[in-house]
């Protein structure tokens, strides 16, 4: 027989694993083979060396899901409990190798989740447990909204998503999004026409493209209006049915803009709204749309809230660094 314990601090965290009447953990108990007992803010998972090995993995998989998204569905349950854990073999595992953030590792990301897209395009795939539970989450749902720091995927997954649906004809167009806030969304003093104009507010959207998809597929598109990149003040009146929308940077979107956004969408169509609540470029006296926005919908079936950390941060290892410099020392206004 071999024992493990696993500590908790944050009380709500116990309440979202546990699930409604403990259905969660009963899951993990029955489908892993071990015991579980909580008691005194600690879980004790007893059985045999192999089964609380995995049933260690499993609850770190869920608490990184419950960290990432706020919450824990039943169908998330279910998808770790299949992913097939690997046991350590470990008689018996203590208390710091059970709260070992690796544990997440485990379950690794693999090729079943590989993001369909066209075969002379790049191939994508989430490279961290977050990414896979964002992917995963747009897959599921018609509107999720997902915030994180700079380099942890948010509009590059999206648009590959967005590739995807356009692929599997779940789509017909694209519509990429974004606040031109540096501009005030006032363009007429900057030289060129209307794309001329918006095209440094649109260019990350158009670099994710180009590094997905050849320059004469992303052109072709654009061309044919299968692809459309527009400025967010641009959306007013429209509806866009059988549409991916990504609203990309929405933190710089106001309210009042937000709703009018979210209204564009029409039969068929998927939303994915993307967003870092750490750099708000808006004016103080406007209020931002996209923090509302989350709070006031996540309830609602259909939509989900996906929040990436610093550990999905994929671009050079030092973003990563300066993220968490930043994040530890804001800004005095200096």
């Amino acid at each position: 027989m071999s024992e493990a314990t696993i500590p908790f601090d944050d009380p709500e965290e116990i309440r979202t694993l546990l699930g409604a009447r403990d259905e969660h953990l009963r899951r993990v108990r029955d489908s892993v083979g071990v015991d579980v007992v909580f008691r005194d803010d600690t879980l004790k998972l007893q059985g045999d060396p192999e089964s609380v090995s995995k049933g260690v993995a499993v609850i770190g998989r869920l608490r990184e899901l419950i960290d990432q998204a706020g919450e824990l569905r039943t169908d998330d349950v279910l998808k770790v409990l299949g992913q097939g854990f690997e046991a350590s073999g470990n008689k018996d595992v203590s208390p710091a190798d059970a709260a070992q953030p690796e544990v997440a590792e485990v379950a690794g990301v693999g090729e079943k989740d590989r993001i369909e897209l066209f075969d002379a395009a790049m191939q994508v795939r989430p490279k961290t447990p977050g990414q896979e539970v964002y992917v995963n989450a747009i897959r599921r749902n018609d509107l999720v909204f997902c915030t994180g720091p700079a380099g942890s995927g948010k509009t590059y997954l999206a648009v590959a998503m967005a590739l995807s649906a356009l692929r599997s004809e779940q789509v017909r167009k694209i519509v990429l999004v974004r606040p031109a806030v540096e501009a005030g969304e006032k363009l007429g003093f900057l030289p060129g026409d209307v794309t001329a104009k918006v095209n440094p507010y649109l260019r990350p959207l158009l670099d994710a493209l180009d590094d997905i998809l050849s320059y004469d597929q992303v052109r072709r598109y654009l061309e044919r209006d299968v692809i459309e990149i527009a400025p967010l003040a641009f959306m007013r009146g429209r509806t866009l049915n059988e549409t991916f929308i990504i609203l990309d940077e929405a933190q710089n979107a106001t309210r009042t803009q937000m709703i009018m956004f979210l209204t564009r969408m029409g039969q068929g169509s998927k939303i994915v709204v993307t967003g870092d609540t750490t750099q708000v470029d808006l004016p103080d006296h406007l209020a931002g749309g996209l923090s509302d926005a989350m709070k006031r919908l996540k309830s609602i079936e259909g939509v989900d809230v996906v929040r990436l950390r610093g550990r999905d941060i994929v671009r050079h290892r030092l973003v990563t660094e300066i993220v968490a410099a930043y994040a530890k020392q804001p800004s005095n206004g200096q």
